[in-house]
């Protein structure tokens, strides 16, 4: 079989040619530390690979968002922990100003001290995350939440909104809480809460109220106690039971039963004094109104009043003591929530870098070169081209030309 000089060329050169690109692409595989240089390489570990990459992208992703949302809730457990001492100083406060030795200049010292609580308590309502974004405003976060009134009176003036964060694949996370949940707001448990009748004249005063029977048809309604005389007096809900219940004696200290209830009135009131006892929720739960109106009532002169000017300002200061006594427990249990959530991120922060290692060692299954495999190639290659370009040279020197 005769094998023409062109033929011999045309196959030396094609053979070199291959050989020289594989040894190429081995040489391609150890600069980038992969095996897979092109999805035609491997094409069902390529696909793989790039569902893999995906997902640690993904995973990067609720890493940043779980640190952005560490981050808030850190920020409002912070300003709920302030919260929380400021209450504790205005609840303090309250039972200071209940001794009965006190001095109108006292109680208006307290008075004082309690404004500059308010003030502070205003002012950790109104917390911003430092880009000026305020965290208990809700949607609204680029305004202040609560606002001054020209008469003194602070109201919100944010939303309801929550600010969901995407912390995983599928759970999403409060970042903040709105001021309305936290500030004016109070627990389905709170105690009840006693208040006496603005225009009452006499010197009963009220005290604490006791659940006795929670069974009770009447439990959990509003009732009023109404004096007709300072000897008798009528229990009744809102809106009227029917038919009226029939008036009792009054006995000062004696307990009073009221649907599951129970309060003790001493003193002495006056007919048609009343007294009301509502659930936390209906006797209102703004907390700045509450020591607003403790304020007012402390700046009171008493002591030239008489046993009824002393029996107004303790009924206030047990209203309000009531009040804060179910604000901080509502102020608690949203730092609960918030330490919760703080928690889970740390638990979905263990998970998720767990699942990104699993996926980067699937990757670098997927992906990455056995070195000593492929350098031990690069040599064979680079040994096989050298043989064929020595080969190719003796061979291409035989001619007759050579031999006359």
């Amino acid at each position: 079989m005769r094998i023409s000089t062109q033929s011999f060329y045309e196959r030396s050169m094609t053979a070199i040619g291959a050989q020289q690109g594989n040894l190429l692409r081995v040489q391609q595989q150890l600069g980038a530390g992969s095996k897979i240089l092109a999805p035609s390489d491997d094409p069902l570990g390529a696909t793989r690979s790039l569902s893999v990459s995906q997902s640690i992208a993904l995973g990067e992703q609720y890493t940043a968002t779980r640190a952005q949302a560490r981050q808030t809730l850190t920020m409002e457990e912070n300003a709920l922990q302030s919260v929380t001492s400021v209450l504790q100083n205005i609840k303090g406060l309250l039972v200071q100003a209940g001794n009965g030795t006190l001095t109108d200049a006292d109680r208006a010292t307290i008075a004082t001290t309690l404004q500059s609580n308010l003030d502070q308590l205003h002012g950790l309502a109104n917390t911003d995350d430092g880009n000026g974004q305020f965290l208990f405003a809700g949607f609204k976060s680029s305004s202040a939440p609560f606002v001054k009134q020209a008469d003194g009176s602070i109201l919100y003036a944010g939303d309801q909104g929550k600010r969901l964060m995407q912390v995983d694949v599928s759970r999403q996370m409060s970042g903040t809480d709105d001021g309305r949940s936290i500030f004016q707001t109070v627990q389905g448990g709170a105690g009840y809460v006693s208040s006496s009748g603005p225009g009452n004249t006499g010197s009963g005063v009220f005290g604490s109220t006791t659940v006795t029977n929670s069974a009770d048809p009447n439990y959990g309604k509003e009732w009023v106690i109404t004096f007709s005389s300072p000897t008798s007096y009528t229990a009744d809900t809102v809106p009227p039971l029917f038919p009226a219940p029939a008036p009792a004696i009054y006995s000062t200290g004696s307990p009073i039963t009221l649907g599951g209830l129970q309060i003790a009135i001493s003193g002495a009131p006056a007919a048609g004094d009343t007294f009301n006892v509502a659930t936390a929720k209906n006797a209102g739960t703004n907390i700045f109104a509450t020591i607003s109106d403790v304020i007012k009532a402390l700046n009171t002169n008493t002591v030239g009043g008489g046993p009824e000017a002393q029996a107004k300002a303790l009924n206030a200061l047990s209203t309000a003591n009531r009040k804060i006594t179910n604000a901080h427990d509502n102020v608690l249990t949203v730092r609960s929530s918030v330490g919760s959530r703080l928690n889970e991120l740390d638990a979905l922060a263990a998970t998720g870098d767990n699942r990104t290692l699993t996926d980067k060692s699937y990757l670098s299954d997927l992906q990455d070169l056995n070195y000593a495999t492929a350098i031990a190639e690069f040599y064979q290659r680079q040994t096989a081209l050298q043989a064929s370009q020595q080969t190719f040279v003796k061979i291409q020197q035989i001619s007759l030309f050579n031999y006359l």
